[in-house]
Parts: structure tokens; C-alpha cells; sequence
């Protein structure tokens, strides 16, 4: 019996929620749902849209899986996600990015992982007003954040059975901060001699991104390059509908979608679950259940070959039809 907390989210989180749940629980997998509602709904109820007890119950069951919620505009409240990221140190963000059958792409073979360091960079938020024309921002980059990460992409490529991590820079023209990070990745590498090593600048990876994305694996970034190649590679392989993610740190680690709350169809039965069942496959391979993530993982593909899909992928399943369809293939 796993404890998991489940963040069903707003707009669509809870029709997703629901059917993600259903196909998991068809699999086999004996979880204990601690749900916990987060995002604009509770705001009235709890004063913020990240509850304390959202951040009690995950560390008390150490992995979460969360749908989509939605910030509020205007109102001074911070990002959940980033406030998540925060308070638990979910220092790497984890963006597998690999094409799924019948989803149309400019690319075939494409299977990424993007590992974004989560904690600093630009993201740390340093800024300040010079004078009434200029702004500056304080890029950091630290050792410690440089090396866990890398240490994190390496471990991953060994436990994962991948070839490679590529490490993604513009060290040539901030040789200190970025350098900093190229320098953590090469002392982190000796102690992994069965991985092969690459480095690239990011304007270089961007442009072999869009011509030959099959020849990348594993991929390490700082916060903000990380940012942007992981919407990007969501690119390559459908878009932010079927992206998956998650934040881990040394103790915790929260399982999510990279898409929004899209409260412009909630309720209607429209919605694509894909992304947050990738990200619960991803789940189920942290806590150990890699024969039912495999099982869940060969179901979503045999729906998708047949051409059963929900409206935004060409299909014509609602959200709970698909999820049936996708129980139904479970038993093959």
C-alpha cells in the first residue's frame, strides 16, 4: 500500500484526477489517495491557494500527484507550483519528452529528458530598479545547486538504462556563472565513466533541436535554458496537452502536467488526461511499481495506435471515454 496525496486541481484538474485515478486503480496499484484541494477554488475557504495542510500531507507521504491549478491574476498571490518548489526543495524538474503513437509531430523518434535545475538563476528573483530606465537581474549559479543537479541527470540516465547526458550552457560569454555550472557537470561525470558525455551552448541546441532532435537524450540545464527547451521539446512531440513533468528533491517529489487549468472547458468532459497519466507512469516508476507503469504505459499507446483520442488530438472521446478505452486495453 503506497500513501500518495492527490492535488486534484481546478478547472479541469478534477475531471483528469478522476480518470487518471480510475486507470491507475484498474492497473492494480494499491494506493492510499490522501486528496487535498489547492489553486483559486479554496482561496475564499483557506486564504491562499496553497494551504498548509496541502504541504503537511506531502510531507508526510513524501509523493504527490498533482493536476493543474490556477494562480490568480492581480492578486499578489504566488505561483502554487513555485511555492511547492520552494518550501519542499524540489531542485530538479523533470521533463520527459518522447513522441506518442497517432499524435501528429514534424519529428519522429524524438525521446528527451529535460533535467532543469529548479532553485536559482535568474528564478531566484534578485532584482532591482537602477534608475527610471534600467532594471537589473542577479544571475546565481552555486556549486552546490550545479553539482546535485548533474549528479540527479546522471542518476537518471543510469537507473533509465539511457547513453548520454548533454550538458546546456552559454559558457563562452558568461564564463563564470555558466562556467560554474559546465565546471560541476565535468567533476560530477568522472564518477559515471558508463555515461557518455556532450556539451553544447544553448543557441547551438536550439538550432539542432528543430533539425535532428532524435540525436539528443538526456539533457541537463540551468533554471532558465531548462524553461525554455522543455516547452520547446513539448513542442516536438505534440505540445504542453501531452507533456508530462515533475519536481523532485532529496525528499520529496510532486508529479504533475505541464499544461494549465484550462477553466474555459471545465465540467464539459472535454479534456486530454495524457499528460497527467505520463506523469503518474513517471510516479510509478519513483515508488517502484515499474511493472504497472510498463502495463499503463502499453494501454495509453494501444488507445492512441487505434485511433481512439479525446477532440484535441483528433479524436472524438471525451475525457472519461477515453480513460475507459484505455482500461479496456489494460487487459491485453
Amino acid at each position: 500500500m503506497h500513501n500518495i496525496t492527490l492535488i486534484n486541481g481546478d478547472g479541469i484538474g478534477p475531471e483528469i484526477s478522476d480518470a487518471v485515478v480510475r486507470i491507475i486503480e484498474a492497473a492494480g496499484v494499491d494506493i492510499n489517495w490522501d486528496v487535498q484541494t489547492a489553486g483559486q477554488d479554496v482561496i475564499e475557504k483557506d486564504g491562499t491557494p496553497l494551504p498548509e495542510r496541502v504541504l503537511n500531507s506531502i510531507k508526510k507521504n513524501k509523493v504527490a500527484l498533482k493536476a493543474p491549478v490556477t494562480t490568480p491574476i492581480g492578486k499578489g498571490f504566488r505561483s502554487v507550483n513555485v511555492q511547492l518548489r520552494k518550501e519542499l526543495d524540489l531542485y530538479a524538474n523533470l521533463r520527459p519528452c518522447k513522441n506518442l503513437p497517432n499524435v501528429k509531430t514534424r519529428f519522429e523518434n524524438v525521446d528527451i529528458i529535460v533535467v532543469r535545475e529548479n532553485t536559482e538563476d535568474l528564478y531566484a528573483g534578485i532584482e532591482r530598479q537602477v534608475d527610471e530606465n534600467t532594471a537589473e537581474s542577479i544571475k546565481i549559479i552555486t556549486r552546490r545547486a550545479s553539482e546535485r543537479i548533474c549528479k540527479f541527470a546522471f542518476d537518471y540516465a543510469v537507473k533509465n538504462t539511457r547513453k548520454e547526458v548533454c550538458v546546456v550552457t552559454k559558457a563562452n560569454i558568461m564564463k563564470l556563472s555558466d562556467g560554474l555550472f559546465l565546471d560541476a557537470y565535468r567533476e560530477v561525470s568522472k564518477n559515471y565513466p558508463q555515461i557518455n558525455k556532450k556539451e553544447i551552448l544553448v543557441d547551438n541546441l536550439c538550432m539542432q533541436l528543430v533539425q535532428k532532435p532524435e540525436q539528443f537524450d538526456v539533457l541537463v540545464l540551468p533554471n532558465l535554458y531548462g524553461d525554455i527547451v522543455s516547452d520547446l521539446c513539448a513542442g516536438l512531440i505534440g505540445g504542453l496537452g501531452v507533456a508530462q513533468g515533475a519536481n523532485i528533491g532529496h525528499d520529496y517529489a510532486v508529479f504533475e502536467p505541464v499544461h494549465g487549468s484550462a477553466p474555459d472547458i471545465k465540467g464539459q468532459n472535454k479534456a486530454n488526461p495524457t499528460a497527467l497519466l505520463l506523469s503518474a507512469i513517471e510516479m510509478l516508476k519513483y515508488i517502484g511499481e515499474n511493472d504497472c507503469a510498463k502495463k499503463i504505459e502499453k494501454a495509453l499507446f494501444l488507445t492512441l495506435k487505434s485511433g481512439k483520442s479525446t477532440m484535441d488530438l483528433g479524436g472524438n472521446l471525451g475525457t472519461k471515454e477515453f480513460a475507459d478505452e484505455i482500461i479496456k486495453n489494460l487487459k491485453k
